[in-house]
């Protein structure tokens, strides 16, 4: 046996080739490679180390390319990635243009379909499995990876629902470790504990809903997953196997903390211990503003109310969690049924901050029509990780939501420049809205350090003059405004150029302008979303509605999927850098 085995594997067929009794210290040395490239590289860590087994399981009894195999979210594919082709550049990750911290199909054969939003799996396998029975491809299996947090959401199990009355050749795996990013919650969690403990009731909801059901089984045993899905190769039809993992398994510090670990940032891979940064005294985090801001209005105003789709760590509810726990709810992967509780709770006057990031509310679309502004209810929508959010991807840049949510009535729509316009537009909504508002802000950091300062009204739709200028007027709305204050303020002929922040995309500040079209020559608007619906084609469409010529340039992403990369490195591909929106206003100046 090799010393390493892991250097002469490229592809499955290389895994295929071992011994049974090669697997464990090829799991050991597949570990062992994805601590080493995390630790330097940064990723998602707990959830690959906790399938390391399964991956080379599913790899080794099945037929893969042939064989479909379906990663539900993806936090989990490294290894699967490692071992299909990727291993020489899997220090790429989710680095620019390098590989995709997710499955991708234009990445690789070996992954059939991309993910990135959870609980997409089922249905996905299933239709391909229906695909290739309709081609005459009845030997062909079809096998989907999901955890616990995920087989919980209402698309999974509208999956299960249908697939379990067909006799589709469909191996379901659940990965069941009790967490997604944070704890799992719920009533389908306490089930599968009462499985896994052997105190559950007699009926099984697998096998109710026409399952081949088969568990639990250790998922870091890899002579019992090897048997077992060696097994599961003959059984036709809807099958489910139910695997219990350790997420962040390998990893001491992972185990211990699975949330911290489930993507850690830079580590040392001997200890597992975090990379300290320098303690500089930084700005807080947009989200832990949201967080400590909300406590503080909760504990003010005794309607108040959080929810969060699975997200209490992320979003920063965790500190209303904490602290006033009978008022923050945690309603796990369900971005629906978060916004239409919000929705009810209102209609019973509650005052619900609903936090979902911006690509989430995508999924619940409809209830934002249907539910919310149809009946014109003053819901309170926050929405994290809008605009560029870097190495997540294509999957989770927040670009969309401006235009998404601008053609919907009834709907304000607030974007701060910093975080004491995040707390003031907190601070008024809770106050008592006629309409619901969506208030969307960035990962990361704001710009100062001294945020927590009294609480001021903001009047809606009302945008604010940052400076006076003569004959060009640039119009920001949200935190990319701060890139155009800085690069303002170190220009020689700044006297020439106004700064806006217009705040709200709708309503728009419509006095406002008329001002600007009348005094300035050159008219550029800026946002980090998307150009097509977004606040530039809003102010474009006021323009032609009072009939205004004067050229609007509009800077906002093109119409294409930006990948992943460093948010600095995207804005740059963009053309929403400084350099790019400098070059521009260069031009203008010297046409003037």
């Amino acid at each position: 046996m090799s010393k390493n085995i892991l250097e002469n594997i490229n592809f499955p067929e290389d895994l295929r080739s071992l011994k049974l009794a090669d697997l464990p210290q090829l799991a050991q040395e597949l570990r062992d490679f994805i601590i080493d490239i995390v630790a330097t590289k940064e990723g998602h860590l707990g959830a690959s180390l906790g399938v390391v087994e399964l991956t080379i399981a599913l790899h080794y009894i099945f037929d893969t390319p042939n064989d479909k195999l379906i990663w539900d979210v993806g936090h989990q594919a490294y290894g699967h990635k490692i071992l299909t082709g990727r291993k020489e550049i899997f220090d790429t990750n989710r680095q620019l243009g390098g590989i995709s911290g997710f499955p991708k199909r234009s990445e690789s054969e070996y992954d059939p379909f991309g993910t990135g939003h959870s609980s997409t799996s089922i249905s996905a396998i299933l239709g391909m499995a229906i695909a290739s029975k309709l081609n005459g491809e009845n030997d062909k299996h079809h096998i989907a990876v999901i955890g616990d947090a995920s087989i919980a959401s209402g698309m999974a199990f509208e999956g299960l629902n249908h697939m379990g009355v067909t006799d589709a050749n469909v191996l379901i795996v659940l990965n069941d470790n009790a967490i997604g990013i944070d704890p799992s919650v719920g009533a389908l969690k306490k089930y599968l504990t009462n499985v896994k403990k052997g105190t559950a009731k007699d009926e099984n909801i697998f096998e109710c809903l026409n399952f081949d059901y088969s568990g639990p089984v250790d998922g870091h045993d890899l002579l019992s997953l090897v048997t077992e899905l060696e097994r599961l190769k003959s059984v036709k039809g809807p099958k489910l196997l139910h695997v219990i993992t350790t997420k962040g398994k390998g990893l001491k510090k992972a185990e211990e903390n699975q949330v911290v670990y489930h993507a850690p940032g830079k580590f040392d891979k001997a200890t597992g211990e975090l990379v300290k940064k320098p303690t500089l005294s930084e700005p807080p985090k947009y989200q832990d503003v949201f967080g400590h801001t909300l406590v503080e209005l909760a504990l003010q105003n005794e309607k108040i109310v959080g929810i969060t789709p699975a997200m209490p760590t992320g979003s920063s509810l965790k500190f209303m969690m904490d602290e006033i726990p009978e008022r923050a709810f945690d309603v796990g992967i369900a971005e629906q049924h978060a916004v239409t509780m919000a929705a009810g709770m209102t209609v019973e006057g509650l005052v619900p901050f609903c936090n979902i990031y911006s690509t989430f509310l995508q999924r619940a679309y409809d209830q934002v029509i249907h539910d919310v502004a149809l009946q014109d209810l003053p819901v309170i929508f926050c929405l994290d990780r809008s605009g560029l959010v870097g190495q997540d991807g294509a999957t989770h840049h927040g670009v969309y939501d401006l235009a998404y949510l601008r053609c919907i009535p009834n709907l304000i729509i607030f974007a701060p420049l910093n975080e004491i316009e995040l707390r003031n537009i907190m601070y008024t909504a809770q106050l008592g809205l006629k309409h619901p508002i969506a208030i969307r802000y960035p990962r990361g950091r704001g710009t100062t350090i001294k945020w927590r300062l009294p609480f001021e009204e903001i009047e809606i739709g009302k945008g604010q003059l940052v400076r006076k200028g003569s004959k060009i007027a640039i119009l920001s709305v949200g935190h990319i405004g701060n890139m155009i204050s800085e690069l303002l303020e170190k220009r020689k002929n700044k006297i020439q150029i106004s700064h806006y922040n217009m705040r709200f995309v709708k309503p728009l500040d419509t006095k406002i302008l008329r001002d600007i079209f009348i005094t300035y020559e050159h008219i550029i608007t800026i946002e980090d979303g998307c150009e097509i619906g977004g606040f530039g084609s809003a102010v474009l469409e006021f323009a032609n509605k009072i009939g205004v010529k004067k050229p609007i340039k509009v800077f906002g992403i093109a119409d294409t999927f930006l990948e992943h990369g460093s948010v600095e490195e995207l804005h740059k591909v963009a053309h929403l850098d400084d350099e790019s929106i400098e070059n521009y206003l260069n031009s203008l100046i010297n046409i003037s």
